[in-house]
């Protein structure tokens, strides 16, 4: 019992990170690397593809975002409709790749004392928080294009039509919906890096197996974040641009 507690305090809280001060900011460093490094190989994902694309059937690198993009395309279609806002499926299809590659870092077999080296980085908030605002405000620049003055009124009325509901919708609309694509990711994310710190205090004679069936397990979860906060960012910018349509069609593209 002694041991046990003792590799417990050993053991560094989940969530912490090591940190470097840049004009007067405090940044994770750990998060930094490992989001440039998913940067990297998607970067490099893409080039590959682009180089090996082929008119037969596809492989590889080619196969893999043909059928993300397929699948992007259509959600974007039914949702919304590709003349109204086509720039969601790459946004989408880059959503998706990255975030996927930022959860599975956390699957390379570089840890010490329970601690990974290469923490995924949607495990911390900031970076998660970050993309949640980016995709927000286009959101909201859309809903405008597409529907004038009148989107910022659709979000004050509400799916009801009554104005007296405003707050609530507004805070609906503008903050709650965003927040839970945010911390669905980095709840989800950041659970997994908890178990591995759990993990970490078994003896290492048995340390294998059961950190090997959390990996399977974590990556099927990254899999679905990443599915999960593509759809619900096509689906967002479907409310958006379709506000101003009782029928639910896609507003015509300006």
């Amino acid at each position: 019992m002694t041991s046990f507690v003792h590799a417990a305090t050993t053991i560094e809280t989940p969530g912490t990170h090591p940190t470097a001060n840049f004009l007067g900011l405090t940044i994770n460093t750990d998060t930094v690397l490992t989001t440039l490094i998913a940067a990297v190989i998607v970067i490099g994902l893409g080039l590959i593809a682009k180089r090996a694309v082929t008119s037969e059937v596809p492989r590889g690198p080619q196969l893999f975002f043909e059928a993300v993009f397929t699948w992007a395309r259509e959600q974007v279609r039914e949702n919304i409709g590709l003349e109204v806002a086509p720039y969601v499926v790459p946004l989408a299809l880059v959503e998706f790749v990255f975030i996927l590659i930022c959860n599975w870092i956390s699957v390379l077999p570089v840890q010490v004392n329970g601690k990974d080296l290469a923490p995924p980085p949607t495990a911390d908030i900031n970076l998660v928080a970050a993309m949640m605002v980016f995709v927000v405000v286009w959101i909201h620049v859309a809903g405008f294009r597409a529907n004038g003055l009148g989107y910022f009124g659709h979000i004050a009325r509400g799916p009801g039509g009554k104005m007296f509901l405003a707050p609530i919708n507004v805070i609906i609309e503008v903050l709650a919906n965003p927040l839970a694509l945010a911390l669905r990711l980095f709840g989800n994310i950041f659970a997994g890096t908890i178990m591995v710190s759990v993990i970490g205090l078994l003896p290492s004679y048995l340390l294998w197996a059961p950190n090997f069936g959390w990996k399977l397990f974590d990556m099927a979860i990254g899999l679905i974040q990443a599915f999960v906060f593509a759809l619900l960012t096509i689906l967002y910018f479907g409310q958006a641009t379709a506000t101003s349509h009782s029928d639910g069609e896609p507003a015509a593209a300006h």
